[in-house]
């Protein structure tokens, strides 16, 4: 049925309807600021179109995921030596051990994967489980292609539904306000760095929480003041803080200076909410993978064999770099020989960072570039990764001045609430690396499909 509504979509964009549809888009955008920095949120005029059945294996398979990640995470708080495997920083290990005032340790966060159109493979390659973005840029998106004229004559045949998640991430705040002890309408600071391409999806935050009668503003950390009783935001009291921020950089940039930080200082003395709290890290190491796709771990952390094949299923191998012995589909091995043989299907990932930064992917490497990759991922905390299922799918762009259908890789990152998930991201590329700033990169809006 998929493949089938796909083709459908593109044999209605006609040159007309392709050119008319495609100045829509670039108004509505510009209009509803979908921007990443100075560059457009979508650059493409097809929706990514999911099934029904497709949504509800998503919903499955992501809280699976995500509550056996927080079931390894208990299990490595209470043993060290798995805990070491985390690489946490000493200011994160300090961090964690603040009492954020709630059992959850991720309000909201992203499982980025890869789900086929015939959803023969879902396999997951990260777990963003800090500071998830784009749940607002999908939201806008969503509402401006229903108004593409392709997207209208599509729906003469078609049930097209879209997958909001900003009213689930407002509720999702005010329950953790409540749980950490708010009893009035909380105060929110959205805080992160000044100047970053993200700032426009701050501001729709703000006018989103503003509509629904509460207060919003956007700061940075430098515009946090701290009385000992209260936090201030650019002048004005708050008791929550929906942090955009991300702990690594926070930590680099402040030093050792960051305990003394109005943030820290009101988040420990339990005088702010904030959301995601810093003990989100523990799910956000890349490393968590590897305690997922552990055998041994995830028996000791009391996982059912059956929920541990099924994990199986969607988690790729994974391990840190290091000198040691593990094992591999049921033999023992020599990790760093075995990560040196065996390019073609592996790649490397620093533990902790984002956007595509420090990775090195085997299959396109000369075997000196992967060897001196090695090298490097042997001394700082990196981990090896199997290749996974890549999903790729045609879609429709307006490129000077012509119709062009082409194949794009496709990420499908749904968002977690909790567990449970509501909306999802997707992100489009021509190249490996999927991120927004990617050669040929584009976010779509994703919408359930449904003959009618």
């Amino acid at each position: 049925m998929l493949n089938q509504a796909i083709t459908n979509y593109h044999a209605l964009l006609t040159p007309d309807l392709a050119e008319a549809s495609q100045e829509t888009l670039n108004r509505l955008q510009h209009r509803e600021n979908l921007y990443f920095g100075p560059r457009p949120l979508c650059t493409v005029l097809r929706p990514h179109f999911i099934s029904a059945e497709q949504y509800l294996l998503i919903g499955d398979v992501c809280s699976m995921v995500a509550g056996a990640a927080r079931q390894v995470v208990g299990y490595a708080l209470d043993t060290p030596s798995v805990l070491d495997q985390l690489a946490l920083t000493p200011g994160e290990q300090r961090l964690i051990e603040y009492d954020p005032g709630g059992n959850e340790l991720s309000m909201s966060s992203r499982l980025d994967s890869f789900l086929t159109t015939d959803s023969s493979s879902f396999q997951f390659v990260e777990y963003n489980a800090e500071s998830p973005a784009a749940i607002a840029y999908e939201d806008v998106l969503s509402e401006v292609f229903l108004e593409l004229p392709v997207m209208e004559e599509y729906s003469r045949a078609y049930d097209i539904a879209p997958l909001p998640a900003r009213d689930r991430l407002l509720q999702a705040i005010l329950d953790t306000y409540r749980e950490w002890g708010g009893t009035d309408e909380p105060r929110i600071a959205i805080v992160d760095w000044k100047g970053l391409p993200t700032h426009s999806e701050f501001e729709m935050f703000q006018q989103y929480f503003t509509k629904h009668g509460l207060t919003a503003v956007i700061c940075a950390p430098e515009d946090l003041r701290y009385t000992g009783e209260v936090l201030y935001a650019d002048g004005q009291p708050v008791d929550f803080v929906y942090k955009r921020l991300l702990t690594a950089e926070f930590l680099n940039r402040l030093g050792s200076a960051a305990f003394d930080h109005p943030l820290i200082q009101a988040y420990r003395d339990r005088r702010v909410c904030v959301a995601n709290n810093f003990r989100a890290k523990l799910l956000h190491k890349k490393m968590i993978f590897g305690l997922l796709s552990d055998p041994e771990v995830t028996s000791a952390a009391g996982i059912p064999t059956n929920d541990a094949a099924r994990l199986a299923q969607h988690i790729p191998w994974t391990r840190r770099v290091q000198a040691t012995r593990t094992d591999y589909a049921g033999s023992e091995i020599e990790l760093l020989p075995f990560i040196l043989a065996n390019r073609d299907r592996l790649l490397l990932k620093p533990n902790d960072d984002y956007g595509g930064a420090g990775i090195t992917i085997g299959w396109e490497s000369s075997y000196e570039d992967w060897a001196a990759a090695v090298k490097v991922a042997s001394a700082d905390p990196f981990i090896v990764q199997e290749r996974v299922v890549i999903a790729y799918e045609d879609y429709p762009a307006f490129v000077d001045g012509q119709l062009d259908i082409s194949q794009r890789l496709v990420d499908t990152d749904p968002f977690l609430f909790g567990t449970e998930v509501q909306g999802c991201l997707t992100r489009l590329s021509t190249v490996t690396l999927l991120n927004v700033t990617a050669g040929g990169g584009s976010t779509a809006p994703t919408f359930v499909v449904t003959p009618k």
